[in-house]
């Protein structure tokens, strides 16, 4: 959240993020939202009697702000097949994989038990089928010998911080579209695929 905030003050993206909403009332981004000038929001799901209220609630907040585009970034929850219908081809969330290899929990410990050479990161629209929406752009990073979950882990995120607020310019500028059997197409960006030269 924090890479995509600075990014578009740093590159004057013509955008404005409007808000920060967190599942989370404690996490540490609402306190840096909330500094940086940008509205906030904490919903704790334990406050709902069920997923779909609490999607319900989340989806109220939102639309106060009229987002023309709903980021995830580190939001570890599903969401319902209501709220991801609410917000079809403007919802998208960044996974670390290299999609649609290792969806679901814990891709850094599944690509070292793998043995994959390459890893990386996924900039995708989410669809009600969990970790396979059309991508959008992905990054990717050498597995090196004696790599760990937490240094591959390390290594995907620098490559996160270049990919997602790409393709969060992108969306902005109106380049990305989705085309008809469910692909993106990003005008004046042919390859969209982001390396880590430096591991």
């Amino acid at each position: 959240m924090q890479a995509l905030v600075q990014a578009c003050r740093r590159e004057s993206w013509p955008a404005e993020i409007v808000a920060v909403i967190s599942s989370r009332p404690d996490a540490a981004g609402l306190d840096w939202a909330r500094a940086s000038g940008i509205a906030t929001c904490g919903l704790s799901h334990k406050n709902y009697p069920s997923r779909e209220a609490f999607d319900n609630a989340l989806a109220d907040e939102i639309d106060r702000h009229q987002p023309d585009y709903v980021l995830l970034a580190g939001f570890m929850r599903v969401l319902t097949a209501g709220f991801v219908a609410r917000y079809a081809d403007r919802l998208v969330n960044i996974h670390p994989s290299l999609l649609p290899l290792f969806p679901g929990l814990h891709t850094h410990a599944q690509a070292l038990a793998t043995g994959v050479r390459v890893h990386g990161c996924t900039v995708h629209f989410v669809t009600p089928v969990l970790d396979h929406g059309p991508i959008i752009a992905q990054g990717c990073v050498p597995v090196l010998p004696g790599d760990t979950p937490e240094t591959l882990a390390g290594r995907v995120l620098r490559v996160e911080h270049m990919a997602y607020p790409a393709a969060a310019r992108w969306l902005a500028e109106g380049r990305v579209v989705l085309t008809a059997d469910h692909r993106v197409d990003v005008a004046g960006e042919p390859q969209r695929l982001f390396m880590l030269e430096h591991p």
